[in-house]
């Protein structure tokens, strides 16, 4: 018989258990809960745990497809859409392969500040129970104190390009150890303007590593850009022919400009969002939209490029605990969410690269959820929605509100105002030949002006 014992001292069940004559056996060892399919995917015990802890219990496609070459050492171009879970694919490799006694050996670079963040949580996660050491790197932050995090034996940075540049000009960051380099979201990373600042970061590495590309589109330049840098890369491409995933409905609203934000606060009274994100074009715009919401009643806040880092992270804090159902944003935020609860995506400005629109509704409908996005269209942007439709290569459905009456054009709405009698300024009976003539009475009365006006006198 063996039973488990009551223990004063931590008053709960203790795990050692006694037979029949009072000898202690051993710890009772605990049910193996693990997720089998990661676990067939090469994932060891430890982060099997954390990823139970997580919730993570099937593997999305790209992770199945991409977890066992990496952890072979391959070099891998990986291509999934938005919202399929390349973040986790490429960090369960890293953290498994780091030797928590060496120093750095792991360098992510990604496109924007609010997307670095959010991948070194997910590494922390994923690692949490081993001792590895992770540290954010970009600006907006003090040099000083991002060198005194990675003085700490730092085995995993996750940075922009800018900083990490920076940190190897001032000898911080020295890749003796590396093992892997990874590039997330290059498409996005060559679109702002880092193709130079990459190309000098992956040159800079001179020990034998291995290298992984993942985004969520590959054209010939990244491409390009791998086979320079790779060797023998192989290429897994999971989109099916679909860059936008089925469980988001997309809809668009015919609307003027002057009309936009009415139907927008119709749209959120009436859909009652959890979390959304309106994206607009401009920074302007995302302040104008945000301090508009805030003024009727609606907890809205703005991000944007122009908010300090403190700020911006603050705010996404806030937006990632549920505690700002509204967020304005412009496409800085496009690529640096993720967040799985967000159920609407609003595009009170439609962009004019139809690649954009993919990556704004991609932060909803996160690994398998459903979401909702929906774009404004004025009657001159057809052409836009038209080049999104092919590229996502599905039609997108017209919604109409029935509590949205559309308004007159400004022009027509206000009453025709009589015309005014214009009077010349430089009507004049000299110049004219009438010696008759007189100003009429709505005339404005003209002055010399104080140009012409006499000094008055100092007493």
């Amino acid at each position: 018989m063996i039973r488990p014992v009551y223990t004063r001292r931590t008053a709960r069940y203790s795990p050692v258990v006694k037979d029949v004559t009072g000898y202690q056996i051993r710890n009772m060892p605990k049910p193996d809960k693990t997720p089998s399919p990661f676990a067939s995917l090469g994932v060891e015990p430890p982060l099997l745990k954390a990823l139970r802890k997580m919730g993570w219990n099937e593997p999305s496609d790209i992770q199945k497809a991409l977890i066992p070459p990496a952890l072979e050492g391959k070099d891998l171009l990986g291509q999934a859409r938005t919202g399929t879970g390349k973040t986790g694919a490429f960090s369960i490799p890293a953290c498994q392969m780091v030797d928590p006694a060496g120093h750095l050996q792991v360098l992510c670079l990604s496109p924007t500040r609010e997307l670095a963040v959010q991948v070194v949580a997910e590494m922390r996660r994923i690692a949490e129970g081993t001792n590895l050491h992770i540290v954010p790197v970009y600006g907006g932050q003090r040099v000083a104190t991002q060198i005194h995090l990675l003085g700490k034996k730092t085995q995993i940075v996750v940075g922009t390009p800018g900083r990490v540049m920076d940190l190897i000009g001032r000898g911080v960051l020295k890749f003796k150890e590396l093992k892997l380099c990874v590039l997330d979201e290059v498409d996005r990373m060559l679109d702002i303007g880092f193709r130079d600042d990459i190309r000098k970061i992956l040159s800079q590495i001179k020990v034998d590593h291995q290298t992984i590309f993942v985004s969520a589109t590959l054209d010939d330049e990244i491409k390009r850009l791998a086979f320079r840098h790779m060797k023998d890369p192989v290429e897994i491409n999971v989109s099916r022919d679909e860059i936008t995933v089925e469980e988001i409905d997309q809809f668009y609203c015919s609307v003027e400009r002057y009309d936009k934000y009415r139907l927008l606060k119709i749209i959120l009274e009436e859909e009652d969002p959890k979390l959304a994100i309106v994206f607009c074009n401009t920074k302007a715009q995302a302040r104008k939209i945000a301090k508009k919401l805030h003024a009727d009643g609606l907890d809205a806040k703005e991000i944007h490029g122009d908010l300090v880092q403190q700020r911006r992270e603050k705010v996404m804090e806030r937006f990632r605990r549920h505690q700002i159902k509204l967020l304005v944003a412009t496409d800085l935020a496009a690529r640096g969410i993720d967040i799985s609860a967000i159920s609407h995506i609003i595009n009170y400005d439609i962009p004019e690269d139809p690649q954009v629109y993919v990556h704004r509704i991609g932060r909803t409908a996160r690994m398998g959820a459903r979401g909702r996005a929906i774009t404004f269209v004025t009657r001159e942007e057809g052409k836009q929605i038209t080049e999104v439709e092919m590229l996502i290569n599905k039609i997108v459905e017209e919604r109409k509100y029935d509590s949205f009456v559309p308004r007159p054009p400004k022009e027509e709405a206000k009453p025709a105002e009589p015309e005014k009698e214009s009077v010349s300024r430089y009507h004049a009976p000299v110049a004219t030949g009438d010696l008759d003539w007189t100003p009429p009475a709505n005339a404005p009365r003209k002055t010399l002006g104080s140009k012409f006006r006499p000094r008055r006198k100092r007493r």
